[in-house]
């Protein structure tokens, strides 16, 4: 499996608009690819405008189906929230390790 864990920070007052955005592309990627084992979206404690995505996927393929859905390029059309580029941290997952914790097989 492969885990990305990605910092965004948005542009003061662009909130609505980014978590309009975001949360359409969480839902629909772990809905509709199933590829995608979690999408998770989480704002700093300390700064509201700085959010964290921890995304799974079973494997690089699925990551790549994840860049190329529908809901993906949305996501991207507003990229102009952005406050700097992200900050994407790739990672490998080490417990719960059962595939069946993931929810898909």
């Amino acid at each position: 499996m492969l885990a990305i864990w990605v910092k965004a920070r948005i542009k003061p007052g662009e909130r609505q608009r980014f978590l309009k955005a975001i949360e359409a592309d969480a839902l629909a990627s772990e809905r509709d690819e199933p590829g995608c084992l979690r999408f998770n979206v989480l704002q700093d404690a300390q700064d509201a405008n700085v959010y964290y995505f921890y995304e799974v996927y079973k494997d690089e393929a699925a990551l790549e189906a994840h860049r190329a859905a529908p809901h993906y390029a949305a996501w991207r059309a507003v990229a102009d929230v952005l406050d700097g580029p992200t900050e994407p941290t790739r990672c490998q997952t080490v417990f719960p390790a059962a595939r069946a914790y993931w929810g898909k097989p």
